[in-house]
């Protein structure tokens, strides 16, 4: 039978196609501490820096494509059930052919309503104060924000829960709850890190780190587990 495999995803596969990370900043951007561009508090101080920050996001996206390691995901997914897991808010997933995308934090070609969460919209352009969802209210960026909650955690869970293979690519696992989601897999399944600086997870399942670059590394591994599996 064939092992379902989960991938978690982080900013490290995106920075691979040229995507820019808090962590690349500092915390900073254009010397503003990131909670005042990505927290409900900067939201309500000053609402138009928040909108501009993720309009430069949003311009930055149209520019980059998918690298090797999306694209190794999509080959995987060719010969197995593969649900992805990613805290990026890009839709490089998707552009790489891949299915079964769980966005954690949010997505940045979609915008909602400030007052109601299910009013969601795609959005590829910039946005402005003054546009408006169809309840009136101003349109957002539909991005889990600092100190809010993260409504896709349980859906995540329960993938989790459910792993035969589970893949980190590309994150620090210091963001929760995302990082937390290894403490749910079964005992069993085995666990594969790859990213060149990785930190120290402790779980007691059979786990391998690879210390390489998502691009370098995801392709291999995925021809690996074809050749275990599958061939």
């Amino acid at each position: 039978m064939k092992p379902h495999i989960v991938i978690l995803t982080g900013a490290g596969i995106s920075q691979e196609s040229g995507i820019k990370t808090f962590r690349d900043a500092n915390g900073l951007w254009q010397n503003h501490d990131i909670m005042t561009v990505a927290s409900p508090q900067g939201w309500q101080h000053n609402p138009a820096l928040v909108l501009e920050f993720y309009n430069q996001r949003r311009r930055q996206l149209h520019q980059v494509e998918p690298n090797d390691a999306h694209k190794a995901i999509s080959k995987l997914q060719q010969h197995f059930l593969v649900d992805i897991i990613t805290q990026n808010v890009d839709d490089l997933h998707e552009r790489a052919g891949n299915k079964n995308v769980l966005h954690l934090h949010g997505e940045l070609f979609k915008v909602r309503s400030e007052t109601n969460d299910n009013l969601v919209y795609t959005w590829k352009k910039d946005l402005h104060l003054g546009d408006l969802a169809e309840d009136g209210s101003q349109l957002r960026p539909h991005i889990v924000w600092f100190g809010e909650a993260v409504p896709n955690i349980e859906k995540a869970v329960a993938l989790t829960q459910n792993a035969d293979i589970f893949i980190i690519v590309g994150t620090g696992m210091q963001i929760y709850p995302a990082a937390g989601l290894v403490h749910h897999l079964s005992k069993t399944s085995p666990m594969y890190y790859i990213d060149p600086n990785p930190n120290p997870i402790h779980i007691n399942n059979p786990l391998k780190i690879i210390n390489q670059k998502a691009g370098e590394a995801l392709p291999v591994l995925v021809d690996e587990l074809i050749q275990k599996y599958i061939l």
